[in-house]
């Protein structure tokens, strides 16, 4: 399969602290990978510095598709639910690489937008404002984003993090769907089951690469234990442990 997405022993520091170190590997085409690891294991500076939001200290990153066609969906606590938008408008804002700052949504558009509220269970949210719904409803909203960018390449961040299990379900559905139309998809997860069952290949971080590859042999036990003792793995600044590792 072509190389969408590689990566040349990449490394990012923040305030002079690595926070990712000798990163290599390739994202295949219609591949579907979790990336997984500690708290403060780089995760999300991961997926930054592959779309260019962090810079790079060291190494390459090679992107082989337009960055047009790539869609992003960060954490919750990054969208400023206080800004006064609708929950269609929030939608209508997949198309603005399409559209470039000066175009204007037409009646197609729109209807494509309403089209993916309903596909995410959302038909009738049209005029709510974003800061009233719940963190489920919004991360359907946000899906129904993506789901008009029309994107070849979907980079996740903790896409499932403070939604219930019917949501969970749900969008793990929508990435599935994604997967079998042979879209690259790529999310940041913490579930290891919940990888294990839906994600055929995974990203095992801690600072460092662990392994990439095939998801039954990155979560083999000697790599998990690996990941919880590389240093700073466990007592990054984003605090906490690996409570999957604690058995």
């Amino acid at each position: 399969m072509k190389p969408v997405i590689a990566l040349r022993d990449v490394g990012v520091a923040y305030r002079r602290q690595a926070a990712l170190q000798h990163v290599s590997g390739v994202f295949a085409h219609a591949s579907l990978t979790a990336v997984l690891g500690p708290n403060g294991a780089g995760k999300s500076t991961f997926l930054k510095a592959v779309l260019g939001l962090v810079p790079v200290e060291s190494g390459q990153v090679e992107i082989h598709v337009a960055r047009k066609l790539i869609a992003y969906l960060p954490q919750q606590a990054e969208i400023d639910r206080s800004f006064p938008i609708s929950v269609l408008d929030c939608v209508c804002l997949g198309f603005w690489q399409r559209l470039g700052s000066l175009g204007g949504l037409n009646s197609a558009m729109r209807e494509a937008a309403q089209d993916a509220l309903r596909a995410v269970g959302l038909q009738g949210f049209e005029q709510r404002p974003l800061g009233s719904l719940s963190a489920g409803q919004l991360q359907r909203v946000l899906f129904a984003r993506i789901l008009v960018q029309d994107a070849d390449v979907i980079l996740l961040d903790e896409p499932f993090n403070a939604v219930d299990a019917r949501t969970t379900e749900d969008l793990l559905a929508l990435i599935h769907g994604w997967h079998a139309q042979q879209r690259t998809v790529v999310a940041v997860l913490h579930d290891h089951e919940q990888v294990r069952r839906h994600f055929p290949q995974t990203v095992l971080l801690a600072r460092q690469l662990v392994a990439w590859g095939e998801t039954a042999e990155v979560l083999a036990a000697a790599n998990l234990q690996r990941a919880r003792q590389m240093p700073d793995a466990s007592n990054a600044s984003e605090g906490g442990r690996w409570p999957e590792l604690a058995a």
